[in-house]
C-alpha cells in the first residue's frame, strides 16, 4: 500500500491555551483602537489579533508557572509567530490544501473526548470561560492546516539512504542495549536564508546576550517564550523526553555530555543559532516487542472527476452495506482503488509507523471486527477494519524500517525549520508594530 500521508496536531496545548482565563476587560475600560500591525503578502494582521493571541499566551505561561517576559518583548515575538502562521496558511491556500468541515468536526469530537466531555459539554465549557466556540473552531482548523503543510512540504520529502540505515544499525543504540532518554529544551534564533555577514553578526550578538542572561540564572522557559523562533517557544522550548537518536542531529551528540540543568555552548546550524539545555534524563531499556495490527481497507480516491463529497458519500454507502452484512473483502475487490483491492483490501500485518498518524490513530482506536467511519488522506477516503492484533519481536526488516523512522525524526525538526526560513524569506512582510 502506498504510505498514507496525513498529520496530527497536538490539540491539548492549544486547548490549554484557550481554556486559560485571559484577563477580563472591565466594562468601563476603554477599547483600544484597532490598527494594522503587519502586512503579509496580500493579507494583514491587526492589533486585535495580536492582542488576543498575546493574552492567551500570557495566560498559558502563568498556568505553567513560567516567569513572564516583558510584554513588549513577547509582543514582538508573538507578531513574528503570527506572521509565520500566516505564511503557512497562505501557502496552503495557494496549493489547494484545506481542512473541510467533516474533518474539523471529527477533530473537535476527539478533543472533547480527550477532555472527557461530549462536544456539547465542551462547547459550553469554552463559552463559560469566555471563549467563542466559532473562533476556537477556526483556530483548530488553522492548526490542522499548518500541520498538513508541514507534512506535505517537509516530512514527506525527507529521504533516508540505505547507507544511513546501515550506519545506524551498526551503532550501539540499535543493538538492543540500554539507552538513556533526555528531556531537552532549546531556543532558536533563526537567520534569514540569504543573511549577510552583518546580519549573522547581529544575530550572534543577540544570541550571546540571551546565553549570558541564562548563564546568570534567568528562567529558560521565559527566555524561550520571549526570544525563540521555534514554534515550541511557548512551551519553554521543550522537545519532551527522547532518546538521543530521536533528537535533531545537531543536539544528539552534545546532550550526552551535559549534566542535568546545564546549558550547552551555542550551536550553529544553517537555520541559525541554538541554545540547548538538558532538563532531565533517565535510563532506558532494551527495545520491547511491539504490537502489530492486521488490517484491511477500502480506498476511494479524490481526483478531477471524483470530489471529496462524492468519495465520502460513496464510502458512506459502502459502510452501510457492510453494516448490513455485505462482505468487506468483496466490496474492497469491487470498489477499492488501492493495490490491496485484489486481496480484499488486506494490508497484512502493520507495525507502528507503517502508516502515518491519522490512519494509524484511527486504526488503533478500533476493536477487531469494527469498521471505521470514512477517514481522509491526501489520496482520498478510507474505510478501515482491524482483523486481529499480536505482539511480536522485531524482525530484521522491521529493524530497518524502525531505523528509517528514527532517522526521519532526527532530520524532521531541522528540515521544518529550514523550510520555514525559506518560506518566510520569500514572503513580503511589512512590520508596522512600532507605528503608533
Amino acid at each position: 500500500m502506498m504510505k498514507l500521508l496525513s498529520a496530527w496536531v497536538l490539540f491539548s496545548c492549544l486547548f490549554g491555551m484557550a481554556c486559560a482565563q485571559s484577563p477580563q476587560r472591565q466594562a468601563s475600560d476603554p477599547l483600544p483602537a484597532d490598527r494594522i500591525v503587519a502586512v503579509v503578502n496580500d493579507e494583514v494582521i491587526t492589533y486585535h489579533e495580536l492582542r488576543t493571541r498575546l493574552d492567551l499566551a500570557l495566560s498559558q505561561l502563568k498556568r505553567q508557572g513560567t516567569a513572564l517576559p516583558p510584554r513588549d518583548v513577547l509582543e514582538k515575538q508573538m507578531l513574528e509567530r503570527l506572521v509565520m502562521d500566516k505564511v503557512q496558511l497562505q501557502h496552503a491556500r495557494d496549493i489547494g490544501l484545506r481542512v473541510d468541515d467533516t474533518q474539523l468536526e471529527q477533530a473537535l469530537q476527539r478533543i472533547a473526548a480527550g477532555n472527557k466531555m461530549s462536544l456539547v459539554q465542551f462547547r459550553e465549557a469554552l463559552q463559560k470561560d469566555g471563549i467563542q466556540f466559532v473562533k476556537f473552531r477556526e483556530d483548530i482548523r488553522e492548526e490542522m492546516t499548518i500541520a498538513r503543510v508541514r507534512e506535505r512540504e517537509v516530512e514527506n520529502k525527507i529521504a533516508i539512504s540505505e547507507g544511513e540505515i546501515d550506519n545506524y544499525l551498526s551503532g550501539d543504540s540499535a543493538k538492543g542495549r540500554a539507552s538513556e532518554e533526555f528531556e531537552v529544551a532549546h531556543i532558536l534564533l533563526r537567520s534569514p536564508e540569504s543573511a549577510s555577514p552583518e546580519q549573522i553578526q547581529q544575530l550572534k550578538a543577540k544570541t550571546d546576550q540571551v546565553f549570558e542572561r541564562l548563564k546568570k540564572g534567568e528562567d529558560f522557559a521565559q527566555m524561550a517564550a520571549a526570544y525563540s523562533d521555534s514554534p515550541d517557544g511557548l512551551q519553554g522550548g521543550s522537545l519532551g523526553m527522547r532518546t538521543a537518536d530521536r533528537l535533531p542531529g545537531i543536539f544528539s551528540e552534545i546532550v550526552s555530555k551535559l549534566n542535568v540543568g546545564e546549558i550547552a555552548p551555542i550551536l550553529r546550524s544553517p537555520n541559525g543559532f541554538h541554545i540547548v539545555k538538558l532538563v532531565a534524563k533517565r535510563g532506558g531499556a532494551t527495545m520491547p516487542a511491539v504490537q502489530q495490527t492486521h488490517a484491511r481497507h477500502i480506498l476511494i480516491k479524490v481526483n478531477e472527476v471524483v470530489s471529496e463529497a462524492d468519495a465520502r458519500h460513496k464510502l458512506s454507502g459502502l459502510y452501510d452495506r457492510i453494516k448490513n452484512g455485505t462482505s468487506f473483502a468483496e466490496l474492497a475487490r469491487l470498489f477499492s482503488q488501492d493495490g490491496s483491492a485484489s486481496k480484499g483490501g488486506d494490508l497484512g500485518w502493520l507495525y507502528p509507523g507503517d502508516t502515518v498518524p491519522d490512519f494509524e490513530r484511527a486504526m488503533n482506536q478500533l476493536q477487531p471486527g469494527v469498521v471505521s467511519q470514512p477517514i481522509q488522506s491526501p489520496f482520498g477516503f478510507h474505510l478501515i477494519e482491524v482483523l486481529e492484533r499480536r505482539v511480536q519481536d522485531v524482525s530484521a526488516d522491521r529493524q530497518r524500517a524502525a531505523a528509517r523512522q528514527v532517522l526521519r525524526e532526527r532530520k524532521m525538526d531541522e528540515a521544518y525549520q529550514d523550510w520555514l526560513r525559506q518560506a518566510r524569506d520569500r514572503a513580503y512582510v511589512e512590520n508596522r508594530l512600532e507605528e503608533r
